[in-house]
């Protein structure tokens, strides 16, 4: 009998943590499971769930970078009535579907607003006459307050059976964010970064010679646009192509601003089906600082400069792009120093290097998240 999966995503402000979590189910349906997605934020018809059975939640997102404040499909701030709703709607989903593994993205080392249909969540499945297990899908780097972590703790060892980082430890272990890692040391399992995977044709020639830049979903790409419109010509760079790539959720009006200021030599487009093509045969890449991206980026041992996007208290970017500059992985421009002139000086410094080689990370994310979730499935220890 097919194993089945519930997968909880619930993405709230870019794209990065949908777009991951369809690379992770696709992984698992691959793998022989019948996965079930529950989304939970607006939706992105970019997302490729093939594979996979969808079902929405009302969707919920936040109005900005704070997620202090959840929005509704509307705009308006959720109350007590709409979350009720989406908790039942999430319990009778487990309950129609009697899946063997549940599997939450971030939670609990994140998404603390929704612990209100969560953790029912878990306490159905626990409840369960056949209860599945429970696995958090977690990425390599955290947004930690301290007071919280004592309830991730809680959380985690009263409720779930595995916690899959998906990263790397040679490159960045889960205790350089997570203090309280010997707590769940034994539950934890590192299944390398998650990263699309492509069989790139030889003759692929999308993207020879480029610089492309791009901003993921782009909702806080301008600044970067912006820049980068005006370095060009500072650059070694200036008699090449530049190929902006803007995302679905860069405002329109920036949008139209962006498109109207590019010279000759600089293409606006939205986002590529192909971008790892681009990647792998761009002269350089230049992006902010999401998981998703600077995955991609390493993966295809191109020359990048990230500038990491850093408001409110997000500083999982800056954290990872620090690290990988350290190790001489990229070049780093922070948010706060980003002009066109400091961009222009990292352009520059860029491509003075030879692109790097094989960087020895764990790109297998996805399929050894698929493997990790199907002996969850069977029964099998992690």
């Amino acid at each position: 009998m097919t194993k089945r999966v519930l997968f909880y995503a619930q993405h709230l402000f870019g794209i990065g943590h949908v777009r991951r979590a369809a690379t992770v189910a696709r992984a698992m349906a691959a793998e022989g499971l019948a996965v079930n997605v529950v989304l939970g934020g607006i939706e992105d018809r970019g997302a490729d769930f093939a594979g996979c059975t969808r079902t929405y939640l009302p969707p919920v997102h936040a109005a900005d970078a704070s997620f202090r404040v959840l929005l509704d499909e509307d705009g308006t701030p959720i109350d007590d009535a709409f979350r009720d709703g989406r908790m039942a709607r999430l319990l009778a989903e487990f309950e129609a579907f009697q899946p063997d593994v549940v599997l939450v993205e971030l939670f609990p080392f994140g998404r603390r607003k929704f612990r209100f249909e969560l953790l029912p969540l878990l306490d159905a499945a626990r409840a369960a006459e056949r209860r599945p297990r429970i696995a958090s899908s977690v990425r390599d780097v955290l947004v930690i307050k301290s007071k919280r972590v004592p309830e991730m703790v809680d959380t985690a060892l009263s409720r779930f059976d595995a916690v899959l980082v998906h990263g790397d430890p040679s490159l960045i272990p889960f205790e350089a964010t997570f203090p309280a890692m010997d707590a769940v040391r034994h539950l934890v399992r590192y299944t390398g970064y998650v990263v699309e995977s492509h069989d790139i044709p030889d003759w692929a020639e999308a993207g020879r010679g480029e610089v492309i830049v791009s901003v993921g979903g782009g909702r806080t790409g301008a600044p970067l646009l912006r820049a980068a419109l005006e370095a060009r010509a500072m650059t070694r760079a200036a008699d090449k192509v530049w190929r902006l790539l803007c995302g679905p959720n860069l405002p329109a009006d920036v949008l139209a601003e962006i498109t109207a200021a590019a010279p000759p030599g600089i293409t606006v487009e939205g986002m590529r089906s192909d971008f790892a093509i681009l990647l792998r045969n761009c002269d350089l890449s230049i992006s902010q600082g999401g998981y998703n991206t600077t995955m991609d980026v390493l993966s295809a041992n191109t020359r990048a400069v990230i500038v990491p996007f850093e408001e409110w208290e997000e500083s999982e970017q800056t954290f990872r792009a620090r690290l990988l500059a350290r190790r001489n992985l990229i070049r780093l421009v922070e948010a706060a120093d980003l002009t066109p002139q400091t961009l222009a000086n990292a352009v520059d410094q860029a491509l003075t290097e030879p692109p790097p080689s094989d960087s020895g990370i764990d790109f297998s994310g996805a399929a050894t998240t698929a493997r990790l979730v199907a002996a969850l499935a069977a029964g099998d220890a992690p």
